[in-house]
């Protein structure tokens, strides 16, 4: 087979717009349709009633049409990638179409038609447009792109970004951070080989999401290493319900509640097409007063009524109504702060995302990095241009950076009594793999089942589960023989491969994780949170739960010998180990009915004078098995 011809295009896939750009000899370019726009809003318009799910328009015809036609006119869809419909609830009341539960619990949107298309599916119509633009500027074939997403999206939303991008003709080479992305627009990665080390935070701020990334960028020691400079996330926070969306929101719910308590019952509840229109008139102004101080405010409720606020609307507004959404933004960033462990003032901080043109984000910003942020760039254009960049390098067109980004949870299998054998720890850098050998509980066991989940607890009941395989085929062995690798996998892409392997009889297996749907904001949050208010209690029932493991085993391979030898034992020592035995399968019992019931040290103890007493008791049973050989 050869390798697939032409050039790596680099896309911005975003909740409001995207961008598709192409990096050269000439350096980094965003790509324009046949109108001369580079931008294209995130829209897609289906056509009336027919039942099937045909494209109207999609872009900037879309989008002029959504206020007439908002039931069949698809915007934000970001939102609902790699997700169910309980994690978009509170999107749901903003969204002029139909959000309904599809496979697996996955949110799709239904037509009114009837027809049903996924999130997936209509971002695809996006990129291939994107794709189609990117053809016509190059005059060649497109079918490989470097693919951003936000730094906290989850393994089911990358999932689904690459799924789109199949959908729509593009093989996503690598799935790239959008704030990762953004650093390299701004060239940060050029420093001159020798130089020290810089500490960057990028505060990306879009029209769906919010992310913190702090990156350290290490320049090469000498002028002729193999990359100029690597970036290594050191951490990464965020928040994938906050966005421009959630300010036009903020914006239009006060503006509506002004409008009902003005109207009272004289007039009905607002249409879809009424909804819309006062969502798109929030962001005009959201927009409008990010350069004025000042700007009007009139929505055409019907045919008939225009509701008109008198005032019109201040920045000073505006900013009292978004500080609480901002401030979530600050909270997020003193998180990936803490979590990055740097103690030296950071570099630099760069702005992303067209949310950072607001006057008070800005403000915000700087007040709480101590630094005047980065804004060279058009904030809408830093993402497509850096993925641009990375697709130059995978490509070979230039030489560059290597990126090493981080997983926002930590990654691992389920092991006896539900606790977590965690194989790859939170803010780890990707690439990278993880090895750990477990065994079986049961003589005989032919089959093992492996539980993949993701999470900070140390029971996997407080985690998340991702995917379940069984490895089957294994000979019958006494429980505790088998050896079983399990290695954990996640590539440059952020794409989890778990493989398991018994060492004894050579049996295989492996799993791409593709969970059905994403985490929300809150249980990411939770996660997070819970892991270090229980951090004591969970580290406890995981050590009691091991020694529930290891101890049942010492049980059976120890009771075995006793019953076995008892009568060739001193009395007194055969009293001793007896009373151990029943000692520890007594602790095994009670914890296992309520782990909170025993000591584990004491569990502990008692588990290691039976090991130790039992010495003597394994050495006779060496001795006969000798002799019988």
């Amino acid at each position: 087979m050869t390798a697939p011809q032409g050039p790596i295009i680099g896309i911005d896939l975003g909740t409001t717009n995207s961008l598709v750009a192409v990096a050269d000899h000439r350096g980094p370019r965003l790509l324009q349709d046949s109108s001369g726009r580079s931008m294209l809003p995130s829209v897609v318009r289906y056509s009336p009633g027919d039942g099937l799910a045909t494209v109207e328009s999609v872009g900037h015809s879309a989008k002029s049409g959504a206020e007439d036609a908002p039931e069949r006119t698809i915007t934000s869809v970001k939102r609902l990638m790699g997700r169910s419909v309980a994690d978009v609830a509170c999107d749901v009341p903003f969204l002029p179409y139909r959000v309904v539960e599809g496979q697996s619990r996955t949110a799709r949107i239904r037509l009114p038609g009837g027809a049903v298309v996924s999130p997936q599916e209509v971002s695809a119509t996006i990129l291939r447009s994107l794709r189609q633009t990117a053809e016509l500027s190059l005059g060649t074939q497109v079918s490989r792109a470097v693919v951003t997403v936000p730094a906290y999206f989850d393994d089911a939303q990358r999932q689904a970004t690459r799924d789109a991008a199949r959908l729509a003709g593009l093989d996503a080479v690598r799935i790239v951070n959008e704030p990762t992305a953004a650093a390299l627009a701004y060239g940060l990665g050029t420093l001159p080989p020798g130089s020290p080390p810089r500490t960057i935070a990028v505060y990306d701020f879009g029209g769906g999401t919010f992310d913190i990334s702090i990156l350290r960028i290490t320049p090469a020691q000498t002028p002729d290493a193999p990359e100029p400079c690597f970036f290594q996330v050191l951490s990464t926070a965020g928040d994938t319900h906050l966005g421009g969306d959630d300010i036009d929101h903020a914006l239009a719910a006060a503006m509506g509640a002004e409008l009902v308590a003005e109207f009272g019952t004289s007039h009905p509840p607002p249409t879809p097409a009424a909804k819309a229109r006062l969502l798109a008139r929030a962001e005009r102004a959201k927009i409008d007063l990010s350069s004025s101080e000042h700007t009007g405010f009139a929505v055409l409720l019907d045919g008939q009524t225009t509701w008109t606020r008198g005032a019109g609307l201040t920045r000073g507004e505006l900013n009292s109504i978004i500080e609480p959404l901002v401030a979530r933004t600050l909270v997020a960033c003193a998180r990936a702060l803490s979590d990055s462990k740097v103690t030296t003032p950071l570099d630099a901080v760069v702005l992303v995302g067209g949310s950072t043109r607001i006057p008070l984000v800005r403000q915000r910003v700087a007040e709480f990095f101590g630094l005047e942020p980065y804004t060279s760039i058009d904030p809408d254009h830093a993402v497509a241009l850096g993925a641009a960049i990375q697709a130059g390098i995978v490509s070979g067109v230039l030489s560059g950076s290597l990126l090493l980004d981080v997983i926002p949870l930590s990654l691992g299998i389920e092991t006896a009594g539900g606790a977590v054998a965690k194989l790859i720890l939170r803010n780890s850098t990707v690439p990278t793999r993880a090895r750990e050998v477990f065994s079986t509980q049961t003589d005989g066991q032919t089959s093992i089942k492996l539980h993949v989940v993701q999470g900070e607890r140390e029971m996997v009941a407080d985690c998340r589960s991702l995917g379940v395989f069984h490895l089957s085929g294994i000979p019958p062995m006494p429980a505790g023989i088998p050896q079983l690798e399990v290695e954990f996998s996640i590539d440059t892409g952020g794409v989890l491969w778990v493989r398991a392997h018994e060492r004894r009889s050579g049996k295989r297996a492996a799993l791409q994780i593709i969970p059905n749907h994403g985490l929300t904001r809150d249980e990411v949050e939770r996660m997070e949170q819970d892991s270090l208010i229980n951090a004591r209690e969970d580290m406890a029932r995981h050590r009691i739960a091991d020694l529930i493991s290891n101890s049942t085993l010492d049980l059976k391979w120890i009771g075995e010998r006793f019953a076995k030898f008892s009568e060739r034992l001193e009395p007194e020592y055969r009293t001793r180990l007896g009373a151990l035995l029943a000692e520890l399968s007594g602790l095994v019992v009670r914890a296992s009915e309520d782990w909170k019931s025993v000591d584990a040290n004491a569990f502990h103890r008692t588990k290691e004078t039976l090991d130790r007493e039992s010495v003597r008791l394994q050495e006779i049973g060496i001795a006969d098995s000798l002799r019988s050989s």
